[in-house]
């Protein structure tokens, strides 16, 4: 099983009302929980681990992790609320403003984390559930005691203005990416990451040093790079669509490249150490019609297996 580890949110998304002035609309959503929901939709066996409150938008999330065949034996319920994301979106990019204090998600601590059964063989992490503690050193004291042998992905998806202790948030992702075998960001997440006056290539360069297998860096329209340790790069375009809105893109092409790389029996650390670059682009590509097919409509909808 592959198990999701962070936020799971309600995504209040701007509609037309009757009378005129914008309504919101409560969408599942959160990075996380998106690629939970894809990896369940394209038949991978995957798992959540997330706060949830008992408030209707908590059962919300639940009952959608279910509807998308998503193991929820792992969610930790209590009486806080539900993160909210008001989303805007202008020219089909969506813009966020978080509702997160004290929250399901945002107040779970080390103490509060199950122990982790041995049918669970991979461990995906990141968005802003790293962002603010206590849920992000829970998440990082998570993968400390619980990564040992088993394949880890991080996707950080920066929100910049979610982070209020920018060289404390630095320290942990450092961390948890030593730890990690697969590291996805953005262009614009490694250069939040790593500030120094260096070309994108060094900075993928001195990430593999630490430690990571592979890092992917997205770019948006123009696709993706992946750069194994020992330098080899593979670069895979973007999907032609008819963009409706990005959101849940970049979660989903994790969960169609951890799908992949799970229906190949690549998804441990040691397959992962010695990736061979063709089973590389293949994930990859899978990862971008996944991607392609959830930016053709409204929101983090991603495709079943058989809309492939």
């Amino acid at each position: 099983m592959i198990l999701c580890c962070g936020e799971a949110l309600i995504d209040m998304v701007a509609a037309p009302s009757l009378d005129g002035p914008d309504g919101f609309v409560p969408h599942s959503g959160g990075a996380v929980f998106n690629t939970a929901i894809a990896l369940g939709r394209l038949g991978a066996r995957a798992g959540m681990l997330t706060g949830l409150s008992h408030d209707m938008f908590g059962d919300q999330l639940a009952d959608a992790l279910k509807a998308s065949d998503v193991d929820t034996t792992h969610i930790i319920r209590s009486d806080r609320p539900s993160t909210l994301a008001f989303v805007k979106l202008e020219d089909g990019q969506a813009s966020y403003s978080f509702f997160d204090e004290n929250s399901a998600g945002r107040m779970i601590r080390a103490e509060d984390m199950p122990a982790l059964t041995s049918d669970i063989t991979a461990l995906f992490f990141g968005g802003i559930s790293l962002a603010s503690d206590p849920s992000a050193s829970a998440y990082a004291a998570l993968l400390d005691r619980q990564g040992g042998s088993r394949a880890v992905m991080i996707d950080p998806n920066i929100r910049p203005l979610f982070i209020t202790d920018a060289e404390g948030y630095r320290r942990r992702m450092a961390a948890m990416i030593r730890q990690a075998d697969i590291v996805k960001v953005s262009d614009e997440d490694l250069n939040w990451l790593n500030p120094a006056p260096l070309t994108q290539a060094e900075k993928i360069s001195a990430m593999l040093d630490t430690g990571p297998s592979v890092v992917i860096v997205t770019q948006g329209a123009e696709g993706a790079i992946a750069t194994l340790a020992d330098g080899t790069s593979i670069a895979v375009p973007a999907v032609k669509t008819n963009v409706v809105d990005t959101i849940g893109a970049g979660d989903t092409f994790n969960a169609g490249f951890l799908a992949k790389l799970s229906e190949l029996g690549l998804l441990t650390p040691e397959a992962l150490g010695t990736l061979d670059p063709d089973a590389l682009r293949d994930a990859m590509t899978y990862g971008a019609r996944v991607a392609a097919i959830t930016v053709s409509r409204v929101g983090a909808n991603p495709p079943w297996a058989n809309e492939l």
